[in-house]
């Protein structure tokens, strides 16, 4: 479980990091990419959840 928290959380840095790319060459974010990082954000919140409950 701890692995696949470590995996979300580098995946979240990585969009984040390509959203701010976007932010700096004066682009402007698409809808969608709100929509995928708090589907990120809600996936990592869900994963911690559930292991506090399982330890």
């Amino acid at each position: 479980m701890l692995y696949f928290l470590i995996v979300i959380a580098v995946l979240l840095l990585a969009y984040a990091a390509v959203l701010v790319s976007f932010v700096r060459r004066g682009r402007r974010i698409p809808p969608q990419a709100y929509l995928v990082l708090a589907l990120l954000n809600g996936l990592i919140l869900a994963a911690v959840l559930a292991w506090a409950i399982a330890r």
